[in-house]
């Protein structure tokens, strides 16, 4: 029988990532999780991310696409050695000095209910119809990747419900910092790859593709959580939000009319071709 993986054509987890529309919801969970002054340190004293944003760009949506729709073995090998980098991992608290490890349960249980509520929250805005019981479904699958990186799944939010609250309980913790400040620059404006023809680099910098690239950002500011807009220092008005949803409808759109080469990658293709030999 053909291997589905950790989920499958009948989870809500296939559905929400076949949707282009993610990877706002991707550069809107960075912008979470740099509120949080000891993953963004961990991150800042750990990664090259202003050398190579494009490069960890792409490792962390294969990384995210193999353990979605990778066989079992792909997944459970690309949590390995996720796990295995983190663990050789330090960093320096900005605040108290203390050296802590980067595979600490409560970083890893911060930047997975970001990144999966972005997920969610993006989807949903954009116009992808979920009822509220299956984004309790979706959260509850998603449990299956936090063990991945190393957490134990009953220590996880595994519902909106829980993921409000652990929100909330996370506020006290998190602030904008000179690290968060300077990923909140880097986010919104990453320089173009230099390793581009020197024409074709000023194009990008001064013509349409960075202007469209601003308007993705934009868009994942002001998806943020009310709260989370308020530390970035905006008002966190409900116009925003509204604004952001109706771009992100928008962007929904604009994706749909691409051809599926574009916005289908290898690892989505491999899982399709499985699921179809698994009904014959």
């Amino acid at each position: 029988m053909a291997d589905l993986g950790l989920f499958g054509p009948g989870t809500v987890t296939w559905r929400v990532h076949a949707e282009p529309i993610l990877f706002v919801g991707g550069l809107r969970s960075l912008y979470l999780q740099a509120l949080h002054p000891r993953a963004m340190a961990g991150v800042a004293q750990n990664s090259h991310y202003k050398n190579d944003p494009w490069g960890r760009l792409v490792r962390t949506s294969i990384y995210v696409a193999t353990a979605v729709y990778g066989t079992t073995a792909e997944a459970q090998e690309a949590g390995r050695r996720l796990r295995a980098l983190h663990a050789r991992m330090r960093a320096r608290d900005p605040f108290t000095g203390e050296v802590f490890r980067i595979d600490e349960p409560d970083l890893l249980r911060w930047v997975h209910v970001a990144e999966v509520e972005s997920f969610i929250t993006t989807a949903r805005q954009a116009g992808v119809p979920l009822t509220d019981a299956e984004v309790d479904t979706y959260y509850d699958e998603q449990r299956r990747v936090a063990e991945l990186a190393g957490l134990d799944p009953a220590t996880v939010p595994a519902s909106a419900a829980e993921v409000a609250a652990y929100y909330e309980s996370m506020q006290p913790e998190l602030r904008v910092t000179r690290d968060s400040a300077e990923a909140l620059v880097f986010l919104t404006a990453p320089p173009v790859p230099w390793k581009l023809n020197p024409a074709v680099r000023l194009g990008l910098e001064l013509g349409g593709p960075r202007l469209l690239y601003l308007g993705v950002a934009s868009t994942a500011l002001g998806l943020l959580p009310t709260w989370a807009r308020r530390l970035y220092g905006g008002f966190g008005l409900p116009i925003e939000g509204f604004t952001a949803g109706l771009s992100a409808r928008a962007l929904r759109t604009a994706l749909a009319a691409l051809p599926s080469r574009y916005v289908q990658g290898p690892i989505y293709q491999g899982a399709m071709a499985r699921a179809a030999a698994a009904q014959t």
